[in-house]
Parts: structure tokens; C-alpha cells; sequence
């Protein structure tokens, strides 16, 4: 009967540590990488609206784009390219200070009608790397500049190599 009881007190220990850990709030890293992963469904589903409701409305772009252009430059994307596919590699937080955020997110972009190709012929798509500046309201993390650059296989971060290959294996 101890041992009995004994396991129970440890099972309804170890529920009781994941059901505090479960519910307590995030931090602020997880938040931003749940913020990233979001964006990336988004593109994937051509969501504009949900897009832009990650952008703030002082946001510019290294281009000096505001966000009714850059709204623009999305819509006509997602109009040129019927299916999008798009693999978040990596995310370095760089800095969180007052309310702050400076991200550097790598990803690959590509078309979904030709995903069956890309994995048979190792064809990834397009490598872009994203510098981001976040702003926290509330909960949320919005998107106030964003910088963007198409870069080789052989820039990207460990993290991201790791990440692909996972994709990709064999690579």
C-alpha cells in the first residue's frame, strides 16, 4: 500500500508541476517565437489581414515602405504565387529591453506546387534572412521594421543548417 501511495504522491506531484508550468505565463522569448511561427502560418494560409495585424502602424521597412505598402507589396505576392511554403530555420533574439525586441529570423520561401520536387531534387527555394525590430502592447508582439536580404546556403546561421536538414535530410 506505500508504494502504492508512494507513486500516486509522485504522479500527482509531476501533474502538478506541469499543470503550473503549463499555465503560467510566457516569457518573452517564447512569445516572440510564437510570434514568428504565426507570421509564417500566415504566409503560408496568404492571410493579409492577419499579416498586417502583426505590423504597427508606425512600422517602415528598410525600403521606407509604411504598412498600407507593404500591405500592397503582400497582397500582390500572394496573388503572383498560387502556393507558398515557407520554413522558419532559425530565430536569434538579440535583445529584449523596455518593452523592446531586436530579431533576426532565417527562413526558406518557396512555391508549394513544387514541393514534391524540391525534396526530390534538393531545390529548397529561396533563403531570405530577416532582421526585425518588435514592439510589445499588452501581450502582443507587433513588427515596427523589418529588413529583409536573399541570402546563399552557405550564409546561413548553424541553427537554421540544422533546421533545413531536419527539412531535408540527406543534404
Amino acid at each position: 500500500m506505500k508504494i502504492k501511495g508512494g507513486i500516486q504522491a509522485i504522479i500527482s506531484a509531476v501533474l502538478f508541476c506541469l499543470l503550473v508550468h503549463g499555465c503560467s505565463p510566457k516569457n518573452d522569448r517564447a512569445l516572440i517565437l510564437d510570434f514568428i511561427d504565426r507570421i509564417g502560418d500566415r504566409v503560408e494560409e496568404k492571410d493579409t489581414a492577419g499579416l498586417m495585424l502583426s505590423i504597427e502602424e508606425d512600422y517602415k521597412d528598410f525600403q521606407n515602405r509604411d504598412k498600407k505598402e507593404t500591405e500592397a507589396m503582400v497582397r500582390d505576392y500572394f496573388r503572383n504565387y498560387r502556393g507558398i511554403v515557407l520554413h522558419i530555420l532559425g530565430t536569434q533574439i538579440d535583445e529584449i529591453k523596455d518593452g523592446e525586441a531586436s530579431v533576426q529570423t532565417e527562413a526558406v520561401l518557396s512555391s508549394g506546387a513544387a514541393e514534391v520536387f524540391r525534396k526530390l531534387f534538393k531545390a529548397f527555394g529561396d533563403f531570405y534572412r530577416f532582421d526585425l525590430k518588435l514592439r510589445k502592447t499588452g501581450e502582443e508582439w507587433r513588427i515596427t521594421y523589418a529588413k529583409w536580404e536573399n541570402v546563399g546556403l552557405n550564409d546561413l546561421s548553424a541553427e537554421s543548417l540544422s533546421a533545413l536538414k531536419k527539412i531535408f535530410p540527406g543534404i
